[in-house]
Parts: structure tokens; C-alpha cells; sequence
């Protein structure tokens, strides 16, 4: 080490000679080192000039997306959003790749990618390339639909493009008025609804609650949304019809019901209440959802004689009978009030199953035996032989007359047997059951077996306006029979409204010598919001232009509103010939789907859904006439 040196230096000796330190490396080293730096500087000089990437800013933004186009392509699912903070020109070059190819945009696969790609875009609230539309119009392939048809329907959405309900409005100013207080009353209903039991079954108007113990089971499955959705439509209330939509398209699901269901309580309700919405709007949630129960209700005609059973349990697809029903026989008007709503599902989804279902409970019927050309109000699925003989327009058997009438038209009057059978049927019943009281109040009596019960209920009250319809939609001989009937028996229903203090009807009332269209026992005197006499109320006016329908109509809006309203909504009552009637606290489904309804069209024109291009299933729920109705909606 140098004495003088700051750092140490090392010496080589060879040979005890000192030998001097190399400063450069070999020559062979330095040319592969030349070499590595010439071809560095000439790639990178390349890269800056040549390739296309690197020209301007455009041509990096447009590479960027042409990467990212082929890897959407690839697998839509893997998507990340696109980079932003983009000018406006690279917005329109995004939106033009975003776009599928003209060659691409009727494949079912590319058209579910672009939804979705669609979806990750929007989440990027600073590159708004696509806009999602109000409405559009889809064909494709529905599944059941024979190979070849196509069904032109509007995409699933709340739309404000639906069809605009138009009309209605009567001249009257007056009227008009009257037809607003109903529409209030629907408010004052649903939004009760809406704030203390939504998603379940129905309402308990005093105690602010739902209402789950009922006829479709302990499960809440929106019995009051499906049933008053159209009519919700009707008055015009599209805020609240898009509330209960969207309830239908997210919370609607029937796979996990567990408990056992009315097969004919759902028909009615439920499959019919989505099949009008369907109609009226050609959104196609409402006609899925309606195929989806309605897959629901089909274990139940597993039976040996195809006539279902009246319950049935959507989990496990078993079915039964009540045990009360004579034997487990299941019951007229439940089997038999299934046509209107299978019949119009297998034409708008082009699957025959559910027409097929009521055609072979049409075929028994019409071929058994009848009992004084009667219908007994029980049949046992197994055997294919009547139950006890008890024969009834109200409870158990009314609506089976009606949707023989109603088929018919349903079927632009083509099925001609369905005519046949309640021409028949309505001979036979008022040869044996219609009897007039010592005042002269006509009424259908119950018959069990040849023993004659002079009671009617209030659910018969309903063949007011079945035999009105009947009179004006078929001119033959028995027009002006069916007519002066039903102008009866609507007086008498009324009568029982007038008699009794709160001006409702009870649910019975009895013609004896001591009192006439009255309820004479305790289980007989409530009322528990029923529309069946406002019904043949409609009827009646639209096919006579009588007023006093009106004028009923009006009295019992009155009546409703002083003893049936509650702050949360409106309840039933326990006795109607009470003065301080206490109230039942469950608002009913059918309270919006059909009392409402009817007292609204009661006081609207005719023009809103006239009879010639709508028929009314018996839960009040408009459906088209085939072939007359562009509504229709049929699959092709």
C-alpha cells in the first residue's frame, strides 16, 4: 500500500516482475458491446417512427379499443369498463366499436353480450356512449312457440310508451265527478297497501298490518299488486302501476311457496290480473310471470278424470281436495273457472298444454250425466260421478255458468258448444231454482238434492249482469227471458242493500214469511267488501242506459266511504244491520280488482273497454276477444 494513495491499489506480479493494469476491455468484447448498442438505438428509433401506436394520440386510443373489442368478443363476462376521461371524438370512435356488427345483430347469444356490455358502460359515469331506450321492440323465439313463429312484443321495462287509456270520460260533469271520488278511493286503498303491508297477501286497515291468513296460504306472494295492477292501469295511476311492475319483475317468485294454494283463487287472480297487464301493455314480465304460475297450478289436473284438485302445493307439486267437499270431490265453480285465463295463456305463448288442460275438463262435463239438466256443485276427480247434490248460483257453483257465457265470447262467439251448454244449464236453472218471494222479489234458490232453501247469496248476485249480457250478445228466444230476469234480480240484490242499515248487502239473505231479502242468522250478516251486485250494477247500465244503476252505484260509494273506510285503508264489516258496524280489518284483494273497478266504469263511458272487444274474467279483469281485439296479442 502507497504510503501517499488515498485508496489502496493492487498489483500484479508475474514472475516477480511487476505487470502493468489493463484500461479497456479485448476487442472481441468491445464488438459485441458495439454491436448490442447499435441494435438497441435501431429498435427504438423504429419504434418511434414506424409504428402505428406511437404516430398520435388517436391511433393509441384507437388501438386501445381494438384490444379491448377482441377481448369483449372473446368473453363478454371478463369485461373491464374502458379507460376514461376521453375527448368526444374518442367517445364516438367507443360507441362505434361498442356496436356490434350488421351481421351479428339478430344472433340471441350477441344480443344477451351487448346487454351486458351496455350495463359495464354505464357504470362509468364519465363515458356516457349508449343510452338505454324507454321501449324496443324484440322478435324472437318464445319457447313453446311452434319452429318458424315469431312474437313481436315490447322488451320487458317500465315504458312510458305503453298504451295511453283514452276515453271514458262521461259527458257529465257531474259523473265525471263521481268517477274521481272512485279513483280516490283506489288512492286511498293502494297507498295504505303500499305503507303497512306491501309483498304481503293483503291489508289490515285498522291495525296498520298485513294480512297473511287467507286463501292463498300463509306465504306472501302480493295478492293485493297482482289482483289491482290493472287497475291501477284503467285509472290511470301509471306511478303506482310501475311501483307494483317493478315488484313483479324483482320480487315475484313462486318456486318456494310451501304452503298449499287455491288452484282457482291463483287462476283468477293472478294468472288472470298478469294476462291483462299483458294485454294492455305488451310488456312480456307480466305474460312470463303468468306462465310461470300457471306451470304451478298444472300437478293439479294429474288426476284420473283430468278435473283438478283444489289445492296444490308449488314446492313439491303434490294436490288435493278439501275434506269437507263431499267426499273430497272437487268443486264446480273452481274447475270449472279456469277457461278464460288457460285458454288466452296457450294462445299468447303458442304452448297448447294449458288449453288442452281445460279442454278435457269441457269434455267431461259435457258428456256426464246432469241431474234435471243440472249442475251439481260437486264432482269426484277419481270417479268422474257427481257429489252431493247441491245445486247453487252462489257459492260453489256460480262462476262455472259464467265462463261458459264468457268462453263463447272470449272465442269471437266461435265455440258454439260453450253457448250450448249455458243455454242449457240456464233453462234448467230457471225451471228449477228461480222462485219469487210473496212481494214479488225474484231470486235463485239452493237446491239439495229436490229440497228447495230459500236463501241466495250475495255471490249470486253477479247473474244480474251474466243473464243482461247474455240477452244483448245473441239475439235468439230467449233474450227477452234472460233480460227481464236479470232487471229482477238486480232489483233484488239491491233490495238486500237497502234493507239493512248500512246500505251494504250481506253475504246470505233468506225469503221467508216473516222476512224477505234479509240475513236472518249472525253468520250471515256480514259484509266483507264484495263487488257482485256493483257488477250486475255495470252491466245493467251499459245495456240499458238506465240511471237508477247509476244511482245505486252512487249509493253505495256512500256507503263505503261512512262505515267501510279506515286511516289505513278499507275493512270489511262484522253486521250489516248494525248503526256502529265494527269492522272485520282486512281490506280484500278483490276490493281494488273488481269493486273499485266497476264502480269506476259504472261512471265512465262506454267506449272504455266495450263489451264488443273485451270480456271481464269473474275477478273482474279485462281480457281480449280473439280475432276483434288488437290486444289479443296471439303468438304467430
Amino acid at each position: 500500500m502507497s504510503a501517499t494513495g488515498i485508496l489502496p491499489t493492487y498489483q500484479r506480479f508475474v514472475n516477480g516482475m511487476p505487470v502493468p493494469l489493463r484500461r479497456s476491455f479485448p476487442s472481441r468484447v468491445r464488438s459485441v458491446i458495439c454491436m448490442v448498442v447499435v441494435t438497441f438505438c435501431l429498435i427504438c428509433f423504429t419504434t418511434f417512427f414506424y409504428l402505428p401506436e406511437f404516430k398520435n394520440s388517436g391511433g393509441r386510443v384507437e388501438s386501445m379499443y381494438k384490444v379491448y373489442d377482441q377481448i369483449k368478443r372473446s368473453g363478454p363476462d371478463l369485461l373491464i369498463p374502458p379507460p376514461p376521461q376521453l375527448d368526444d371524438t374518442h367517445s364516438k370512435e367507443a360507441q362505434r366499436i361498442f356496436r356490434h356488427e350488421d351481421d351479428a345483430k339478430n344472433d340471441p347469444h350477441i344480443i344477451g353480450d351487448r346487454e351486458k356490455l351496455k350495463a359495464k358502460i354505464e357504470e362509468d359515469h364519465e363515458l356516457k356512449v349508449l343510452e338505454r331506450p324507454d321501449q324496443a321492440v324484440t322478435e324472437k323465439k318464445e319457447p313453446g312457440v311452434p319452429s318458424g313463429a315469431v312474437v313481436t312484443t315490447i322488451a320487458p321495462g317500465p315504458s312510458k310508451n305503453y298504451p295511453i287509456r283514452q276515453g271514458g270520460e262521461d259527458s257529465d260533469d257531474a259523473v265525471r265527478k263521481k268517477r274521481d271520488k272512485v279513483k280516490d278511493m283506489m288512492k286511498h286503498a293502494w297507498e295504505n297497501y303500499v305503507r303497512y303491508a306491501w309483498g304481503k297477501n293483503e291489508l289490515k286497515p285498522v291495525s296498520k298490518r298485513g294480512h297473511s291468513h287467507s286463501v292463498f296460504g300463509t306465504q306472501p306472494l302480493g295478492a293485493s299488486i297482482l289482483d289491482g295492477l290493472d287497475t291501477l292501469y284503467i285509472m290511470g295511476m301509471m306511478d303506482e302501476f310501475n311501483q307494483g311492475r317493478e315488484w313483479v319483475a324483482k320480487e315475484l317468485d313462486v318456486d318456494n311457496v310451501l304452503s298449499d294454494v287455491s288452484v282457482f283463487e291463483v287462476n283468477i287472480r293472478f294468472v288472470g290480473g298478469l294476462l291483462t297487464c299483458y294485454a294492455l301493455t305488451g310488456d312480456t314480465i307480466f305474460r312470463d310471470k303468468a306462465q310461470q304460475i300457471a306451470d304451478k297450478l298444472l300437478p293439479a289436473f294429474n288426476t284420473p278424470t283430468g278435473i283438478p284438485n283444489a289445492l296444490v302445493n308449488f314446492k313439491t307439486g303434490s294436490s288435493k281436495n278439501y275434506g269437507w267437499a263431499s267426499g273430497s270431490s272437487s268443486i264446480l265453480s273452481e274447475f270449472g273457472t279456469l277457461h278464460l285465463e288457460m285458454a288466452y295463456l296457450s294462445d299468447v305463448t303458442g304452448n297448447t298444454i294449458y288449453r288442452n288442460k281445460v279442454d278435457k275438463v269441457r269434455q267431461v262435463l259435457s258428456q256426464i250425466d246432469k241431474p234435471n239438466g243440472l249442475y251439481p256443485n260437486y264432482l269426484n276427480p277419481r270417479s268422474g260421478k257427481w257429489g252431493q247434490h247441491h245445486m247453487s248460483m252462489g257459492a260453489l257453483g256460480d262462476s262455472f255458468y259464467e265462463y261458459l257465457l264468457k268462453a263463447w265470447l272470449q272465442s269471437s262467439k266461435e265455440d258454439t258448444e260453450a253457448r250450448q251448454m249455458f243455454d242449457d244449464a240456464m233453462a234448467a236453472v230457471m225451471k228449477h231454482m228461480l222462485q219469487t218471494s210473496p212481494s214479488g222479489l225474484s231470486y235463485f234458490a239452493e237446491l239439495k238434492f229436490d229440497r228447495v232453501e230459500h236463501k241466495m247469496d250475495h255471490l249470486a248476485c253477479f247473474s244480474g249482469g251474466l243473464l243482461a249480457l247474455a240477452a244483448k250478445t245473441l239475439n235468439n228466444d230467449m233474450s227477452a227471458r234472460y233480460m227481464d230476469v236479470a232487471k229482477q234480480i238486480t232489483h233484488t240484490c239491491h233490495e238486500s242493500y237497502d234493507r239493512s242499515y248500512t246500505k251494504l248487502g250481506p253475504e246470505s239473505f233468506r225469503f221467508t214469511e216473516g222476512a224477505e231479502a234479509r240475513a236472518l242468522k249472525s253468520s250471515e250478516k256480514y259484509y266483507i267488501l264484495r263487488p257482485e251486485v256493483i257488477e250486475s250494477y255495470f252491466y245493467l247500465y251499459r245495456l240499458t242506459k238506465d240511471e237508477k244503476y247509476r244511482d245505486w252505484g252512487w249509493e253505495a260509494v256512500q256507503a263505503l266511504e261512512k262505515y267501510c273506510r279506515a286511516p289505513g285503508g278499507y275493512s270489511g264489516l262484522k253486521n250489516v244491520y248494525s248503526e256502529e258496524p265494527q269492522q272485520d280489518d282486512v281490506q280484500q284483494s278483490f276490493f281494488l280488482a273488481e269493486t273499485l273497478k266497476y264502480l269506476y266504469l259504472l261512471f265512465s263511458d262506454d267506449n272504455l273497454f266495450p263489451f264488443d272487444q273485451w270480456v271481464f274474467n269473474t275477478e273482474a279483469h279485462p281480457l281480449p276477444i280473439k280475432g276483434v281485439n288488437p290486444f289479443y296479442r296471439e303468438s304467430v
